[in-house]
């Protein structure tokens, strides 16, 4: 189950049901090494603030940044390609990225939300080569956003 929450920010997100299936299929889809399902993911959109007390908290980070996945996945249930977690979204964060990026807002919401996903299901970004792996990942998830 996909579901979406907000804490300290007003924003509604658009097309819920058309992007639960786009999330399940890029699980599916692009998992690594073998297809993943969703057990439980709680997307939270929040404003730059609340994230920074996050990454501060539990990160001991102290910078902004757009996404935060915390990995809720049980071992049984990640053997079996099952995850969950909680992913923290910085609506204000992922704003000015569209700018910086000359992309829309709508567009790169999508990216980040399919970045915190793909972590959970065997992507990573720690170096150089895995950025790339990233990236083309994100890209294909967003090709199959226009498939649903």
């Amino acid at each position: 189950m996909i579901a979406f929450f907000t804490e300290d920010t007003v924003f509604s997100l658009k097309d819920k049901m058309k992007i639960k299936r786009w999330l399940t299929k890029v699980a599916s889809e692009l998992g690594r090494p073998s297809p993943f399902s969703v057990n439980q993911i709680s997307y939270i959109f929040c404003s730059d603030d609340y994230l920074l007390d996050i990454n501060r908290q539990y990160l001991g980070h102290d910078y902004y940044t757009d996404i935060i996945t915390f990995d809720e996945s049980e071992p049984s249930d990640r053997a079996r390609g099952k995850v969950s977690a909680d992913i923290y979204i910085s609506v204000d964060t992922v704003r000015q990225n569209a700018v910086t990026y000359k992309e829309g807002f709508d567009r790169e919401l999508k990216r980040v939300m399919a970045h915190g996903l793909l972590h959970l299901i065997g992507y990573d970004d720690t170096d150089k080569v895995k950025q790339k792996e990233m990236h083309l990942a994100e890209n294909k998830a967003l090709e199959l956003f226009d498939t649903i």
